[in-house]
């Protein structure tokens, strides 16, 4: 866990020194020490603390939130469904979330006014989903699994509509590029926004992990423990949702990451959630940031992130199934 937490910082710390403008390890210490207090004399370009503070900060910062909302989302529903292939968007959240922001392009808000749309939608999403399964009288988990399905289903067809709908000029373009993800128009406007939805949802996971081992027993033996299944699940989908809506609403889709982190954290630390909440946590946030990287600086035009997470994730994944270890619970 030592270091896991130390590769985080090392990557968030020295990913303000990648990309088309250079900042030497020196200066970026001088940058940041004299935000606290001018304690060092200003040897560096102006614009070296305008790229560091403006530019940089926010993106790396909202990508290690991301990363680490992504990655605990997906790794509370594996646990509460008992199933290693469940990903953040199982209930519609993405979807949701998807629909409102390209209803909010279509309708010409500003960036802010997306991200909440998007987020009131992928809330939306969600609350559908458990409304539907709650009412149904199958198994309950099934049905909320069955119910999401559905709702992802319809929203992903009401975005298809919108494009359709759609300026081909500008609107569709700009709902298209949002829909592959993007940490480009990030500033610190954007982490406000994120930083509350991703506490309430991230706390509880935390405090209530070592409850999480429980929901993957059968529901009889879960409450003859004295766990209250149903109120267990409803907090772990209240958190899963906030995490992804809130992500989903500021970068856009984001694959894979909700899916390959809790896996590679099962493999290193087993199946306790007590230690898979927090290394889910510093890893995703870890990845996101590297992959965030290789977006800025891999090419000349910058790659979308969910592209670029498909092309990680999938090949990582197929060859983590393929070298399973034999007994290795996924």
């Amino acid at each position: 866990m030592l270091l896991l937490a130390g590769l985080f910082l090392l990557v968030f710390f020295g990913s303000f020194m990648l990309g088309r403008y250079p900042v030497t390890p020196l200066e970026l210490i001088k940058i940041f020490f004299n935000k606290i207090s001018p304690f060092f004399s200003v040897t560096w370009e102006a614009a070296a603390e305008t790229v560091v503070w403006q530019i940089r900060l926010p993106r790396v910062v909202a990508a290690g939130l991301i990363g680490c909302a992504l990655s605990l989302s997906g790794l509370s529903y594996q646990g509460m469904f008992s199933n290693p292939m469940v990903s953040p968007d199982l209930l519609g959240a993405s979807s949701g979330a998807g629909f409102g922001a390209s209803l909010g392009i279509l309708l010409g808000l500003h960036y802010m006014g997306i991200s909440t749309l998007a987020f009131c939608f992928g809330l939306a999403a969600v609350a559908l989903a458990y409304a539907i399964g709650k009412a149904s009288r199958s198994n309950r988990l099934m049905a909320i699994l069955l119910a999401g399905m559905v709702v992802s289903a319809l929203f992903s067809s009401a975005i298809s509509l919108l494009k359709l709908l759609a300026d081909n000029q500008q609107a569709l373009p700009a709902i298209t590029y949002w829909l592959m993800g993007s940490l480009s128009s990030v500033r610190m406007a954007d982490v406000a926004f994120l930083i509350a939805p991703l506490f309430l949802g991230a706390v509880p996971l935390f405090a209530l992990r070592w409850r999480m081992n429980l929901l993957t027993l059968p529901e009889d033996e879960a409450r003859s423990m004295g766990i209250n299944t149903r109120r267990m699940q409803l907090v772990v989908i209240l958190c899963a949702t906030l995490l992804t809506a809130a992500s989903v609403a500021v970068s856009g889709m984001i694959g894979w990451v909700g899916l390959v982190i809790p896996h590679f954290a099962r493999m290193l630390f087993g199946s306790d959630f007590r230690k898979l909440i927090p290394a889910s946590a510093l890893m995703g946030a870890s990845f996101l940031i590297v992959v965030d990287d290789v977006a800025r600086i891999a090419a000349t035009a910058e790659i979308p992130l969910g592209i670029l997470t498909s092309f990680i994730g999938g090949p990582v994944f197929l060859v983590m199934m393929l070298s399973r270890r034999e007994g290795y619970d996924a």
